[in-house]
C-alpha cells in the first residue's frame, strides 16, 4: 500500500531528527466501523509573514488559495519545515492524506515536528483507515502533550477503530479527568463497553451522556441514537422508539437514524412509519445497498410487490457496482 511507505519515510524522517517512537505498530483486528477524521486540529502558527497569510486563508477556508500560497512559499524556501508542515496541514484538510504525509515526511528532514503535527499526520492515516499508524503517531503525541483533551479523543477513538476496546475505555477514563462532563467522551465510552458485550455499562453511559446533554444549549442526536440501537438489538424497540425519535428530529438529515426508526416502527408493526423512515432514509443515502433491501421488505410486509421488487433490484444493481469498484480500485482512498 501506498501510505505504508509513507508511514515508513515519516518514521526515517522522524529518526533522522533524533526523535525515537516510543509506540510500536501493533497488529490489530478489522475495525468495526470508521473514525471520522476531525476538523478542529490546530494549524501550525507562524510568525512568518507569507506563511502568517496563508493561515489567514486557512481560517477563512479558502484552502485552495492557502495552497496556492504554500506552494508559492516552498518554491523560494524549499527547506523550510515550517512551510512543509503548515502545506502538509493544508493538504489534510483538503481530504489529501497522502499529499499531506508527503510534506511531513519532507518537513521532519528540516525540524522536528510537534504534537499537533503529529496528530494531524495521524488523522492522515484516518482517513487512509490505516488505524495502526494512527495510533503510532497519536500515542506519540499523547506523550509529548499529556494535557491535551483532543489528542485524546482521538486516541481512544483510534483505539475503538482497532478493536481495542478495553484500552479505548482505559484512554477516555483520562479524557475525562481532562474534559469532565465531555458528552462525545462519554457516549464513546459507552460505544467501547457495547464493542466488549458490556451492555448494561455501555446503556449506563449512554444515559450519562443523555442527561449531561440535556442540561447543554446543544443538540447532540448521539447517545440518543446509541441508546436507541443498543435497546433494538436487545429486542425492545418500544424502550427503543423515544430515543430514537429523539435522535432522528435533532438530525432530520441523519440516514442512520431515519433507518434505525424505521426498523423500530417495523418491529412494532406499524409498516405505514415504518415506510415513511425507511424511504426518509433511502432519499438521504440512495446509494446504500442495504437501506434498498429493507425498503423492499417493509413493502412485502405492507403488500406492496412490484415496489418491494424494485427495491431489490436496486440493491443487487448496487452491490453489483460496488463489486466491480472494489476489483477495479482495491485501495481506494477512504472520504470522511
Amino acid at each position: 500500500m501506498r501510505w505504508k511507505s509513507a508511514s515508513r519515510a515519516f518514521r526515517a524522517a522522524m529518526c533522522a531528527a533524533g526523535i525515537a517512537c516510543v509506540a510500536c505498530a501493533q497488529q490489530a483486528p478489522k475495525p468495526a466501523a470508521p473514525v471520522q477524521s476531525e476538523a478542529d486540529l490546530r494549524a501550525p502558527t507562524s510568525a512568518n509573514a507569507e506563511l502568517h497569510h496563508c493561515l489567514e486563508l486557512i481560517e477563512r477556508r479558502d484552502y485552495a488559495g492557502a495552497s496556492q500560497a504554500a506552494h508559492a512559499y516552498l518554491a523560494a524556501h524549499s527547506e523550510s519545515a515550517e512551510g512543509h508542515f503548515l502545506l502538509g496541514y493544508i493538504l489534510y484538510r483538503q481530504d489529501k492524506p497522502r499529499e499531506s504525509l508527503a510534506e511531513y515526511t519532507t518537513g521532519a528532514h528540516f525540524h522536528k515536528p510537534d504534537a499537533n503535527d503529529l496528530a494531524v499526520v495521524a488523522m492522515d492515516y484516518v482517513l487512509l483507515r490505516d488505524y495502526v499508524d494512527a495510533d503510532k503517531w497519536l500515542t506519540l503525541a499523547t506523550s509529548w502533550s499529556p494535557q491535551d483533551e483532543l489528542y485524546c479523543y482521538y486516541l481512544g477513538r483510534t483505539r475503538y477503530a482497532e478493536n481495542r476496546f478495553q484500552s479505548a475505555i482505559a484512554v477516555f477514563q483520562r479524557c475525562l479527568t481532562l474534559m469532565p462532563h465531555d458528552i462525545r467522551v462519554e457516549y464513546n465510552m459507552g460505544l467501547a463497553y457495547a464493542g466488549l458485550g458490556q451492555y448494561d455499562a455501555a446503556a449506563a453511559d449512554y444515559r450519562t451522556a443523555i442527561a449531561w446533554e440535556q442540561k447543554t444549549a446543544g443538540r447532540d442526536p448521539q447517545p440518543y441514537l446509541d441508546l436507541g440501537i443498543l435497546l433494538l438489538q436487545q429486542g425492545d424497540p418500544g424502550k427503543a422508539l423515544p430515543d430514537l425519535q429523539r435522535a432522528a428530529a435533532f438530525d432530520p438529515q441523519n440516514p442512520r437514524a431515519r433507518e434505525q426508526l424505521g426498523r423500530t416502527w417495523e418491529q412494532l408493526h406499524n409498516y405505514a412509519e415504518a415506510d415513511k423512515e425507511m424511504h426518509a432514509a433511502v432519499m438521504l443515502a440512495p446509494n446504500i445497498p442495504a437501506l434498498h433491501f429493507e425498503m423492499g421488505r417493509i413493502y412485502q410486509k405492507e403488500g406492496l410487490r412490484a415496489q418491494a421488487k424494485a427495491e431489490f433490484a436496486r440493491c443487487a444493481a448496487l452491490v453489483a457496482a460496488h463489486s466491480t469498484d472494489a476489483e477495479e480500485t482495491p485501495n481506494p482512498a477512504p472520504r470522511h
